[in-house]
């Protein structure tokens, strides 16, 4: 009988208590980091892609002028934030540094999330904690990375730059655009946790490669009103966030199927 078995459900809560409490004490760590450099997570990260200076709009530029298409180049962003609330900035600044701080300590979450589920887990599949924590925190910064540097600024262009008249100014609420920053950073470090979550998923029977296979066109099809949805209405840069995330679909499919192996 495991360790976990001889469990009784009061100290499993037990350990699950510890395990958050280790979690959370990182998080807060790494948020009164964020917390201390300000200047650095909102003038040099969160307030960066506002400017038609951001690496990204640059590489856009220099792409469209090497396939011959200078409507690539950004001319400006038409937005000026606002602060309309006597403790807007502070809330702000408090709020966000706990969301920088689960960022950065994703990797020592998820160590604590193994350590609680690891008694249930067999020898074998306990050795490979380094691998999982590995690459699970590798997906989740590379989505991270993937939805600063691409889906944030596409949306802040098309959003920014959209009018319906040209009597109307953009006077974006601040908060409004700090939190639309984070949350796409966030999500799309969730979002590319999806062979994970189909690893795990597979494992209890939930999802096969069969099922995968069968709706692929309707992911697809989903993927692909996903990427309408979250880029500026034009084919190349709905292109440039459909191929990432068709890829993790696609290799959740293998992940599926070694984690199955005899129904593939």
């Amino acid at each position: 009988m495991s360790t976990a078995d001889s469990m009784t459900f009061l100290e499993h809560l037990g350990a699950l208590r510890k395990h958050l409490m280790r979690a959370s004490l990182a998080v807060l760590i790494a948020a009164g980091l964020a917390f201390a450099f300000r200047d650095v997570l909102f003038d040099d990260i969160l307030l960066a892609p506002k400017s038609t200076d951001f690496i990204t709009y640059q590489w856009f530029c220099d792409l469209g002028k090497w396939i011959g298409n200078d409507s690539l180049c950004l001319k400006e962003i038409k937005m000026d934030l606002l602060n309309s609330k006597m403790a807007g900035q502070f809330s702000l600044h408090i709020g966000l540094s706990l969301m920088a701080g689960l960022v950065i300590a994703f990797p020592f979450v998820l160590r604590e999330l193994w350590l609680f589920i690891a008694p249930g887990l067999t020898d074998g599949e306990r050795r490979k904690s380094v691998a999982f924590i590995g690459i699970s925190s590798m997906l989740f910064f590379s989505g991270a990375l993937f939805g600063y540097y691409v889906i944030t600024p596409l949306s802040i262009q098309f959003l920014a730059n959209y009018i319906v008249s040209e009597e109307i100014t953009n006077l974006i609420e601040m908060g409004s655009y700090l939190s639309t920053v984070a949350s796409i950073v966030v999500a799309c470090g969730v979002l590319f946790e999806l062979p994970i979550v189909v690893y795990f998923l597979s494992r209890v029977g939930i999802v096969t490669p069969q099922g995968m296979r069968t709706y692929r066109r309707h992911s697809w099809i989903g993927i692909l009103a996903l990427a309408a949805i979250i880029t500026p209405p034009d084919v190349f840069s709905q292109i440039i966030v459909t191929i990432p995330v068709a890829i993790l679909y696609e290799a959740s499919i293998l992940v599926s199927a070694a984690v199955q192996p005899k129904q593939v």
